[in-house]
């Protein structure tokens, strides 16, 4: 198994969201675990963009989290109840961070339904499965993440991502994925900054 190492979140946060696609997010809950390739991300620079909760070096007891060392987990609360999952990128001190917004199940889906739906992926109906990991807080409900997971160090074993899993036969991907770009969502509020081009996706 290769796991992102700090290396990785060192580079420029734009470009890791787009590297980041095709990599596999692994979570360890309650003894099982799930995998998951991301096929969705956006990025947030604080210095520059008015989207991020850091912008202007804002610093308070939730924004902490997004000054913290390279690879560190960044997990909030958006509307009192989804949890959203972002990963620090950059220098510690400096802060910026990419937001997981969707993925596709690889390993272990069995898992991942039964804490979206309440059943197994092969009994998930025909809207389910369009609807099964394709947004911030779906992705944190059928992974069980939640604030409890905000901070976790790069190296720990209940959230990581990895280039490969061959232990669960799981290759690594193309080191750069054919990926569509475009405006972020759900930032109406963030003037200029809401035209920046930083989502990214891939076809699945």
């Amino acid at each position: 198994m290769a796991r992102l190492e700090r290396d990785f979140f060192l580079q420029d946060t734009v470009s890791a969201a787009q590297k980041l696609l095709g990599r596999y997010l692994v979570r360890t809950d309650g003894g099982e675990v799930m995998v998951c390739r991301i096929t969705e991300t956006e990025a947030y620079v604080g210095a520059v963009d008015k989207a991020c909760h850091a912008y202007g070096g804002r610093r308070t007891k939730r924004t902490e989290t997004l000054y913290a060392a390279p690879g560190t987990s960044y997990v909030y609360m958006i509307y009192g109840m989804y949890n959203c999952l972002n990963f620090v990128t950059g220098p510690e001190g400096v802060a910026s961070a990419v937001l997981i917004r969707g993925c596709v199940p690889v390993y272990g889906a069995d898992a991942v339904a039964r804490r979206r739906f309440g059943v197994d992926a092969s009994e998930m109906s025909a809207y389910q499965r369009k609807n099964f990991m394709n947004g911030p807080g779906k992705l944190c409900r059928g992974l069980s993440i939640g604030r409890e997971l905000n901070a976790l160090p790069l190296g720990n074993d209940a959230l990581y991502l990895a280039y490969d899993l061959p232990e669960f036969g799981l290759e690594r991907r193309p080191a750069a994925l054919p990926f569509h770009t475009g405006k972020r969502i759900g930032i109406d509020y963030a003037e200029e900054a809401i035209d920046f081009p930083w989502r990214f996706w891939v076809d699945e």
